[in-house]
């Protein structure tokens, strides 16, 4: 359960169109914006920025939700692995046997050199302390323009806001991700934990 109870959205109309964005998008409002809600503000800032990481990016075939997803995951926030791994899933331009085997990334036939070294840095960047060396992030050169360089971090510092946002207030998972997470994600030991 929720430490900090989210709010209804009838009790903040004013944030209606933030909150359809955010539903239309994920096809389901986030218990994280309703808590967030008690700042109107900062849910505008938010979702500003949520849009230009998301909708503003270089990054192909998929790689930013593989990267929000390797980022929750080194992170350790299970209501963050739930809605990435779900958002990954439903996006069509991912393998469904990539999302399986991302946690081989570093062997798997699946992943491009690019997409190993995004990763990379991805789950080094997510630990803290961070763990992403010159060798790691040099490794992002021949595969990624500055601009992309700039995008990848932008997915991984997103979601470190995120991680640190819901596993602080232990945001009760919505419906949706949380039955993704028992059917695809607690094969590999996820449980919803303090988020049920």
């Amino acid at each position: 359960m929720s430490r900090l109870e989210p709010l209804k959205r009838e009790d903040v109309p004013e944030l209606e169109e933030m909150f359809q964005l955010a539903e239309g998008a994920m096809g389901f409002l986030p218990n994280s914006l309703l808590i967030m809600a008690r700042r109107p503000e900062l849910v505008k800032a938010f979702v500003g920025m949520v849009a230009q990481v998301n909708l503003g990016h270089a990054l192909e075939g998929g790689l930013d939700r593989l990267i929000a997803y390797m980022a929750s995951r080194s992170a350790g926030c299970l209501y963050c692995q739930a809605h990435t791994h779900h958002g990954a899933a439903h996006a069509d331009s991912i393998e469904t046997a990539k999302l399986e085997a991302i946690w081989e990334y570093e062997t798997s036939p699946l992943f491009s050199e690019g997409e190993r070294a995004a990763l990379r840095i991805a789950q080094l960047a997510a630990q803290v302390p961070n763990g992403v060396s010159d060798a790691d992030f040099a490794s992002l050169d021949p595969h990624f323009s500055a601009d992309q360089i700039v995008d990848i971090v932008a997915v991984i510092s997103l979601f470190g806001f995120l991680n640190r946002w819901n596993d602080t207030f232990a945001t009760t998972l919505e419906a949706a991700p949380v039955t993704h997470g028992h059917a695809f994600l607690a094969k590999s030991g996820w449980t919803a934990g303090k988020h049920a």
